[in-house]
């Protein structure tokens, strides 16, 4: 499944396009840094913005967005801007209130997709209740959850109204999350990584660099390229404008069927953040 080019989309099932890739800033302090993170992403061709509330960028993000269209002459509708509320916020009233304060930091009228951040038990279906408000309401283009599993898909679901478009969680080589993928493609609910690099972990990985080099390519790009030929939306997060335009640069080569496998057979369930099923934020 060769994707086109850095700006291609998939179609959620509600019909919204959404980039199959993206600018992750998780870990990203406020400042100049994200600011010009964000306009290089844009420039070279990004048109999906991925934050959270609780990474406490928003407000850079929002001012980068905002140079970023001054200066290339793009409007807001062409850009997919995604944000999440945090876990103290999980309920009806609470959760309304967490998007008004994360579009009064974004400087945004509206979010393409809002997310619940993790699937804290006993609270998240009441926040859920609030994103299918704001969905029906049209104040946001798509809703979605982060960190669920399939217990929690489907537990969300007896009770949901709309089932959600987007399901973001850690997804990379030593974590291939096979069982949720199937899941999440039965329900057409479309599933994206973060860390797809686990945080850099893999980047010396022996096999991967084989395959890297046999393309030309680095061990990063193999990596997207494979999310990407999974029907994974990826949103790697750099500050760096060379290795923005580098980790986008995965449109020109397609993994064979036995180098799709070679690296499906890296999994040891091995995770770089919190397990959903026991956390405790």
């Amino acid at each position: 499944m060769l994707k086109q080019d850095v700006k291609g989309t998939t179609v959620l099932h509600n019909g919204v396009r959404m980039p199959w890739f993206g600018l992750g800033v998780f870990k990203v302090d406020e400042g100049a840094e994200l600011v010009e993170a964000v306009k290089s992403a844009v420039k070279y061709g990004y048109r999906s913005i991925d934050t959270a509330a609780i990474y406490g960028n928003e407000r850079s993000v929002g001012q980068g967005i905002r140079e970023a269209l001054s200066e290339t002459g793009l409007t807001r509708k062409d850009l997919f801007v995604t944000s999440k509320v945090w876990n103290v916020d999980l309920g009806f009233e609470a959760t309304l209130a967490a998007y008004e304060r994360s579009l009064d930091k974004l400087g945004l009228d509206y979010l393409d997709l809002y997310l619940i951040h993790w699937p804290v038990a006993g609270k998240y279906k009441e926040a859920w209740r609030a994103l299918e408000t704001l969905y029906q309401e049209g104040r946001v283009k798509a809703i979605g959850v982060s960190n669920f599993q399939v217990h929690h898909l489907r537990d969300l679901m007896e009770d949901a109204h709309i089932h959600p478009m987007v399901n973001q969680v850690e997804f990379h080589p030593l974590l291939t999350q096979k069982e949720l993928l199937q899941f999440t493609r039965e329900q057409h609910i479309q599933l994206e990584a973060w860390s797809p690099l686990m945080q850099g972990k893999l980047l010396d990985h022996p096999i991967l660099s084989r395959i890297a080099e046999k393309y030309g390519k680095t061990v990063a790009q193999v990596i997207l390229r494979w999310d990407l030929q999974h029907g994974v939306i990826t949103i790697p997060k750099s500050t760096k404008a060379h290795r923005i335009v580098e980790n986008a640069s995965i449109f020109d080569f397609e993994l064979a069927l036995a180098e799709m496998g070679e690296i499906d057979a890296l999994n040891r369930e091995q995770r770089v953040g919190p397990d959903p099923d026991n956390f405790d934020f």
